[in-house]
């Protein structure tokens, strides 16, 4: 009952943190009624970021046939085969408790992190206990096997040389957290064997693990991008005609790959989540995410409508002498939208619709609200208009 609650916090936690798309089946660009494939890459700390992917997914009524992961891909693609969500979020929110890695100030001074390299080739390495230990706690190796979602993990043999593509389920009985564990060997562990054998990080050889789904016919494949270190084979991977690729990556930083943080884990799992809806559900935006589904007409309508709005960013960024002869809808279209989008640098092809969003971005921003969030665009409108008339810069009656 104490694990079950403090679950139920942590996801509380998230949520509030990520919000929650709330858009509905009708708005999904992926089809509910397919089994897709879950490809998850290698990058320690940064995993945070794949549960909280999984979680929009999830949510989506996304089923997940098989995963094929790679070093803290394999770990994280165990406990979604365990069908545990409430559970891995748990783990990341408390990644730091857990210690999972010894490894102290690598990120500091020049001073510390000299120290802090020379402990460790004292004592051989980084001890193991830590990540053992936490899979001990997070695996379940029956609901594993039990599970209908296939779980492959890659890794490679120090001992033989080979890179390993290994079926999880075909593990003997009571080899699957060893197996997990060969293929998230950080190179600057301790040399200790597993099954008689010597591994390490199977992300070193290849860090997107894709072609482990190819090679078994999956079609449709989803690859939850956090670019760790490592060698990415996808890059060289050749997809089969009919086969659909879909990516959820971070747009901005996740930390280092040993930042086993709470705080960063956490803000790592709401950048998931985010992304995932993005994909999910078509979001625009550079800075937000943003549900816009309509035309290119409705948004230039919307803009067009909304010209109180629009001159108090025209005031931010042109010259008084111009603000005085804003007037007809050619003057809008012909001189000042075309600058406003060298100013926000779109793209040469730009539309109204690009256009009146990154507008909407900039006074978001300006009027710093949460980012954190998945907003339609007229909620966002809403936000901001909110936001302008607590400033004062409305009249309260408009």
């Amino acid at each position: 009952m104490e694990d079950s609650k403090k679950r139920n916090k942590t996801s509380k936690r998230l949520r509030h943190l990520a919000g929650r798309a709330n858009l509905g089946a009708d708005a999904l660009c992926l089809d509910p009624s397919r089994e897709y494939g879950l490809v998850l890459e290698g990058g320690g700390a940064k995993g945070a970021f794949q549960i909280g992917a999984w979680r929009a997914l999830s949510e989506a009524g996304i089923r997940i046939k098989g995963i094929s992961g790679v070093s803290v891909g394999a770990l994280n693609g165990a406990l979604i085969c365990m069908d545990d969500l409430n559970r891995a979020e748990e783990i990341w929110e408390r990644i730091d408790e857990l210690s999972v890695m010894d490894v102290k100030a690598m990120g500091g001074s020049l001073k510390e992190s000299a120290a802090e390299l020379k402990r460790l080739v004292k004592e051989r390495g980084v001890d193991t206990a830590p990540l053992k230990n936490l899979l001990h706690h997070a695996v379940d190796e029956e609901k594993i096997r039990n599970s209908p979602c296939e779980l492959f993990v890659t890794t490679f043999s120090l001992s033989d040389l080979e890179l390993l593509k290994k079926d999880v389920k075909t593990m003997p009985e009571g080899e699957i957290e060893d197996i997990l564990m060969a293929s998230a060997y950080f190179p600057v562990f301790k040399q200790e064997r597993l099954g008689g054998k010597y591994y390490t990080d199977g992300g070193g050889f290849n860090n997107v693990p894709i072609d482990v789904l190819l090679e078994r016919g999956y079609e449709d494949i989803i690859v939850i991008r956090i670019y760790g270190l490592g060698l990415d084979r996808e890059r060289w991977a050749k997809i089969p005609e009919g086969t659909k690729v879909y990516h959820i990556a971070p747009r901005e930083d996740l930390g280092g790959i040993l930042e086993f943080d709470r705080k960063r884990s956490r803000k790592n799992m709401a950048l998931g989540y985010l992304e995932g809806c993005r994909l999910l559900y078509g979001l625009v935006g550079r800075r937000y995410y943003i549900y816009a589904p309509q035309t290119e007409a409705y948004y230039f309508d919307r803009m067009m409508s909304e010209l109180e709005l629009l001159k108090i960013y025209l005031e931010s960024v042109l010259e008084p002498e111009t603000i005085e002869v804003l007037g007809s809808y050619r003057f809008y279209t012909e001189t000042i939208f075309p600058e406003l989008a060298v100013r926000l640098g779109l793209s040469k092809d730009w539309d109204y619709r690009e256009l009146y969003l990154a507008i909407l971005e900039e006074l978001a921003s300006a009027l710093k609200l949460n980012r954190y969030h998945v907003y339609r665009a007229d909620e966002l409108y809403r936000e901001i208009y909110k936001g302008l008339l607590k400033t004062g810069k409305l009249p309260k009656s408009g």
